[in-house]
Order: structure tokens, then C-alpha cells, then sequence
């Protein structure tokens, strides 16, 4: 089975990483939440508290199959400060392992330098942040091993994108039928 870790840091946007979340769980795909602090309860950028899986320092990077990142602010900025997961984005990216992000989060991809050359897309205002990507205004965008895509409005978007890239075309196809995204 195919295991993305979500990460959540204090300030993250609450539909970006629930309504992936949510998809990707209907994909039959595992999902772990995680806590970028010592804390199981991480608040959001509009103030719900959800209770995550487990904390950044009980992950076992290696099971992981995809890191992905919802934005928010200051939630992107405090995933950031979390040297684990840099250090672990940086592995995933060096081995080939999938990463996404949305929203603000794919600056932290930027900012690494892992987004050279490669098409990818974000909240505007941020495009500055992805360097030396090649930015592009689509929904999501993969490029190579890391997915991208725009915001809040693309999070089912999103979440489709990731079912497609683990279970295919069709499955992604029949679960947006599913849950009325396309109708």
C-alpha cells in the first residue's frame, strides 16, 4: 500500500490539507498526519484543532512513499522551521520519492532549490519564492516527482493528481465522479 505523510505545522491551511487528506483515504491510499512539533494538536490558520497521527519525531521516513505539504500562513513558514522534515524533503527528492505541496508550501520546495528547471505552480504572489522553476498558472502541475498546485479552490484538484500518480487515471477519474467534482 502507498503511504504519504502529511505535515502539519501551527497556521496551516485547513481545507488544503483535509480535502487531500480525505481523497486520497477514499483512494484506499494510508495518509499519517503529522505534527511538526511534540504536540498531537495542531491548531489551523482559521483556528480548528485537529489531533494528528503521530509527531514528526516518530515518523519512519523510509516507509513514506510521498511528503506532502499544505500551505497557509503561518503554517508554510513553520513547516520550514522543522529541520527533520527539510532534511527528509531533501532525501525524498534526492531518491526519487514523491513530493507535493499547495498554496505557499511549494516556496519551502523553492527554497531548497529541488524546483530547478522543473514546471510548477503555487498561490500567486509566490512565484518569486520558487526558484528557478518554471511557473506555470494551472491547477496542479507535476513535473518529474513533485506535484504542485495553486491554493484552497484546487485542493480536490490536488488530491485527484496524487490518486492518479499511485492508483491511475481511471480510479482518480471514477473517484471525482464519486464525490460529484465531476458531474
Amino acid at each position: 500500500m502507498m503511504k504519504v505523510f502529511a505535515f502539519f505545522a501551527e497556521g496551516y491551511e485547513e481545507i488544503e490539507g483535509l480535502t487531500v487528506i480525505d481523497i486520497l483515504r477514499r483512494a484506499d491510499i494510508e495518509v499519517d498526519m503529522i505534527s511538526v512539533t511534540d504536540e498531537l494538536s495542531v491548531a489551523g490558520a482559521h483556528g480548528i484543532v485537529v489531533n494528528m497521527d503521530k509527531t514528526v519525531g516518530k515518523v519512519n521516513f523510509a516507509e513514506g512513499d510521498m511528503i506532502f505539504l499544505p500551505g497557509g500562513i503561518p503554517g508554510t513558514p513553520n513547516l520550514e522551521k522543522c529541520e527533520v522534515l527539510i532534511k527528509n524533503i531533501l532525501e525524498y527528492n534526492k531518491t526519487g520519492k514523491k513530493l507535493a505541496a499547495i498554496c505557499a508550501a511549494p516556496s519551502i520546495y523553492g527554497h531548497l532549490g529541488i524546483l530547478e528547471g522543473k514546471k510548477a505552480t503555487c498561490y500567486p504572489g509566490f512565484e518569486d519564492e520558487l526558484k528557478g522553476a518554471v511557473t506555470v498558472n494551472d491547477k496542479v502541475v507535476t513535473d518529474g516527482n513533485i506535484t504542485t498546485s495553486r491554493g484552497m479552490g484546487t485542493s480536490i484538484d490536488l488530491g485527484l493528481e496524487i490518486v492518479k500518480i499511485f492508483k491511475g487515471e481511471g480510479l482518480a477519474t471514477e473517484l471525482g465522479r464519486k464525490i460529484q467534482y465531476y458531474i
